[in-house]
């Protein structure tokens, strides 16, 4: 059973399933866990990993246009060496700082292989769920995607500085709280733009059309490879990238690309079914945990 299909198996026993993050009381909740095989490739600091595994969860928070009040993480490794375990801490402290969360502590385990277990906490009147898309709506995405794909590519290559500099991401926390009043359906694109597209699809019961033409493949794409086709499969199905991918009214979509910190780039629109890329049906494809 593959990690979709538990989440199918868990919709049937728990409610709410399928949203970024849970609501209670106006206070929102997501956990994440990472683990160094599947997650941090060789030559990933243990700043970078604090960074990016609390982002992670911190872009959950995004995801549901709330703000973003605080962080926890468990981390697990077969020692505890000094530097790398202040390191951690440091970049974990540093990425909530930057949405104007803080980190709060955590847990400390040993383990036979480098893990992460993260909590963000964020707070919300009004959440943006995923089932709210609409026919006629637009499909928008913050930011540029590929990035993780350059990360890693970058990593492989041997250039750890880059691909370090790559992974430490900016949780979009601000740009979900002004995109909160004006979307319809949101959500992060963790799992590739393709299945983002496709668990919308699902939860709204619509469709996507989408123009690749429109959509916004981050430059570093282009420092490992000139191939447009390879940059295109790269930004839309590698995964990892955690920007934001929201449905807005036609009307009202001048207004959020203005009232939003990063840019917003509209990309397709709402069918009543089917998930296509430039008239040609889109395979669910995308990032799976391992």
């Amino acid at each position: 059973m593959d990690e979709r299909a538990a989440l199918t198996l868990l919709a049937d026993e728990l409610d709410p399933v399928g949203d970024d993050a849970a609501i209670v009381d106006g206070l929102v909740v997501t956990t994440d866990m990472l683990h160094e095989r599947t997650d941090f490739p060789a030559g990933t600091t243990r700043y970078t990993a604090g960074w990016r595994s609390v982002g992670a969860s911190l872009s959950d928070v995004a995801a549901m246009g709330a703000e973003a009040i605080a962080a926890v993480a468990a981390y697990a490794a077969p020692e505890f060496d000094r530097e790398e375990l202040l390191g951690f801490v440091r970049g974990a402290s540093d990425v909530c700082e930057s949405v104007g969360a803080e980190y709060v502590g955590g847990d400390l385990d040993g383990h036979d292989e480098f893990t992460v277990s993260t909590t963000a906490i964020g707070r919300t009147t009004d959440p943006v769920r995923r089932g709210g898309a609409r026919p006629g709506d637009v499909v928008c995405v913050t930011g540029t995607l590929g990035r993780t794909a350059a990360a890693i590519a970058q990593f492989e290559r041997g250039d750890h500085e880059r691909g370090n500099d790559l992974f430490q991401f900016e949780p979009r926390v601000a740009a979900g709280r002004a995109l909160a009043p004006h979307a319809t359906a949101m959500m992060d694109s963790s799992d590739g733009l393709a299945r983002s597209l496709h668990q919308l699809a699902e939860a709204s019961d619509c469709g996507f059309a989408i123009e690749s033409d429109s959509i916004p493949i981050d430059d570093a794409v282009f420092e490992t490879t000139d191939s447009e086709r390879e940059a295109l499969d790269r930004a839309t199905t590698f995964g990892e990238d955690f920007e934001l991918v929201c449905t807005i009214p036609e009307d009202d979509v001048a207004a959020a690309r203005a009232d939003t910190p990063v840019a917003l780039t509209p990309i397709g629109s709402v069918l009543a079914d089917g998930v296509s890329l430039d008239g040609d049906s889109l395979a669910d494809r995308g990032y799976t945990h391992g």
